[in-house]
């Protein structure tokens, strides 16, 4: 499509972790000049950093201090905001094709619309991969997005409010989670670690003996992606805190009594959360003549432009990058950070015709949070010689410095420790208002 305005059209297509950075790098730079025009497309209407999303679905972070508004955001950093669900990009007009909308009672009252864009950045994260498993679908529950975690609280609510008022009604609330990722064993801990919580907000009739918590792995340890070190600390954590850890075991199935294994074996469950493997959504594949892989991520080249098409541009987990060395870059919040900050270069690299930059992953290591029991991990990184394991209050201080570094990069300082102060305000209030 022409444009008709001289000031060149950048489109960021999610603003996860990498799509959020990269618009408000952007505005700050472009958007606030009018040297361009920036937009951000994203189906929700507010931001939270998605490896935080199991605190949500468990009911220990308050949504309300740490979401951030799209719309507010992009006023306050000179880009443009746009609601909506990308269906198809229309490569020969240069247009972002985006799904009609419907009301609550499915009633469309926007049709598809078009985005017109000179660069495009495709930064729509990724989805849990159910290996099309009969009955996950209909039968577990998902954590990829804020409303599916809101659901899942809503379910673990309802069934610790029948124990509250229905005495010897039920025994305890089993809850089956597959995957042994960083996402499951978190959650995992984080479900413990809310039961001690929940006593502060009336229901004080329950307590841990009425949590029952299976994690299920179908290799032969947890955080298989994570040096074993990492790993059989984690473990040892989980077995610690009361958690069931069933490894080498194959889910087949998943009904409302529960999930079968392989071996034939039913593990009962009254809620079933699945967050074993990842995908990039299915419109995804080959979109638009793209070059994309089994899993529907867009290959990509060194400067993290498609193979296929020099305009549009792919960073975080809906990107395959390999490696010189022939590994591939890990689907992680780190990852997206920095393939951001390199798609940022580029693309002042290009609007002034400079050489472009090539990416490089640099792993500064994995950390992960036992909620309140521990956190473990390892500086450095995999990649590195120098690779130091940690735990304890060292690491835990080091993991919230990630999530800090993440509203450094969308916030700014001031601004960040003003959040900061908030949250540290209502974390003292929340229990001096007691729910009942």
């Amino acid at each position: 499509m022409q444009n008709p305005s001289s000031k060149p059209r950048i489109v960021v297509v999610g603003g996860g972790a990498g799509g959020l950075e990269l618009a408000t790098k952007l505005g700050e730079r472009l958007g606030r000049k009018k040297q361009a025009e920036v937009t951000l497309i994203d189906r929700n209407t507010t931001h939270l950093w998605k490896p935080l999303l199991h605190e949500i679905a468990v009911g220990t972070m308050d949504e309300d201090v740490d979401a951030v508004s799209y719309r507010g955001h992009a006023n306050a950093h000179h880009f443009f905001f746009r609601v909506g669900t990308m269906i198809d990009i229309d490569r020969e007009s240069c247009e972002v094709v985006l799904a009609p909308m419907h009301d609550d009672e499915g009633v469309e009252f926007l049709p598809s619309t078009r985005i017109p864009y000179d660069y495009l950045v495709i930064a729509l994260g990724s989805i849990s991969n159910d290996f099309n498993t009969t009955g996950v679908k209909d039968n577990c529950l998902f954590l990829d997005s804020p409303t599916q975690a809101h659901k899942f609280h809503n379910k673990l609510l309802n069934k610790f409010l029948r124990i509250q008022r229905v005495p010897g009604a039920e025994d305890r609330v089993r809850i089956a989670i597959v995957g042994a990722g960083a996402t499951g064993v978190e959650l995992s801990a984080e479900l413990h670690h809310a039961v001690q919580e929940i006593n502060n907000y009336g229901f004080n009739a329950v307590s841990k003996e009425h949590l029952q918590v299976t994690l299920i792995e179908a290799g032969p340890r947890i955080l298989p992606a994570l040096p074993e070190r990492i790993s059989g600390a984690a473990h040892g954590e989980l077995v610690k805190i009361g958690v069931d850890v069933k490894l080498n075991t194959m889910i087949t199935s998943a009904t409302k009594e529960g999930l079968h294994t392989k071996d034939e074996q039913l593990i009962e469950a009254d809620l079933m959360v699945w967050a074993a493997g990842i995908k990039v959504p299915e419109f995804m594949a080959n979109i638009a003549g793209l070059e994309t892989n089994r899993i529907n991520q867009l290959h990509v080249n060194e400067f993290l432009q498609t193979t296929r098409d020099a305009n549009i541009f792919a960073i975080g987990d809906c990107a395959q990058f390999t490696n010189p060395d022939g590994s591939r870059v890990p689907p992680r919040a780190q990852s997206a950070h920095q393939m951001a900050s390199t798609c940022y270069k580029n693309l002042i690299a290009l609007l002034n015709n400079k050489p472009l930059h090539a990416y490089k992953y640099t792993d500064h290591g994995s950390l992960i949070s036992l909620a309140s029991y521990s956190t473990v991990g390892n500086l450095m990184g995999n990649l590195s010689k120098g690779s130091m394991f940690i735990e304890g209050r060292l690491a835990r201080i080091v993991y919230v410095s990630l999530y800090r570094m993440h509203q450094l990069a969308i916030h700014g300082l001031i601004r960040t420790g003003l959040i900061m102060l908030g949250g540290k305000l209502n974390k003292w209030l929340r229990p001096r208002l007691k729910l009942h």
